[in-house]
C-alpha cells in the first residue's frame, strides 16, 4: 500500500468495524461516513443541526490531518435519517461548502444508531481549493 496512509479519529468503533476515518492516497483523501458523535467523549446530541455541525468538525479534523480542508472537497454524500431534516441542514451545507461547491448527493437512509440523524461522507483532493 505504498503512498496510502490511514487516519483515525480515535473512535473505538473504527477498530471494531475495521475501517479508518480517512484514507489518503496521494493527493486524494477519502473520508468515511462521519456522524455527529463527539469522538472525545463518544457523546451525541439529539438535535440534527448540532449533529451536522459536529459532522463537519469531525470531517475538518480528518482533512487537516491530511493537509487539506473543506475547501478541497470535490464530492459529498449526505445521508439523512428523515427527509424532513433536509430543510434544516441544507443551509449548513451551504455554509461549510460556500467555496468548494462539491458535487453532492443527499439520500434518506436507515442509520446504524437510532440517535444518528445525519452521516456525511466526502472525497477531497489536496490542492483543489487552489485550482491546482
Amino acid at each position: 500500500m505504498s503512498g496510502v496512509r490511514q487516519i483515525s479519529s480515535g473512535s473505538s468503533f473504527e477498530a471494531l468495524a475495521g475501517y479508518s476515518r480517512a484514507v489518503v492516497d496521494g493527493d486524494w483523501i477519502h473520508v468515511s461516513g462521519t456522524t455527529g458523535f463527539d469522538y472525545l467523549d463518544m457523546s451525541i446530541v439529539d438535535d440534527a443541526v448540532q449533529q451536522t455541525h459536529q459532522c463537519f468538525s469531525n470531517i475538518s479534523a480528518a482533512l487537516a490531518q491530511a493537509d487539506a480542508s473543506l475547501d478541497d472537497v470535490v464530492r459529498v454524500r449526505y445521508l439523512l435519517s428523515d427527509a424532513s431534516l433536509f430543510a434544516q441542514v441544507a443551509p449548513i451545507f451551504g455554509h461549510y461548502f460556500a467555496r468548494a461547491r462539491p458535487a453532492a448527493t443527499a439520500m434518506v437512509v436507515g442509520l446504524i444508531d437510532p440517535r444518528m440523524k445525519i452521516e456525511i461522507e466526502v472525497t477531497a483532493r489536496r490542492g483543489a481549493s487552489s485550482g491546482a
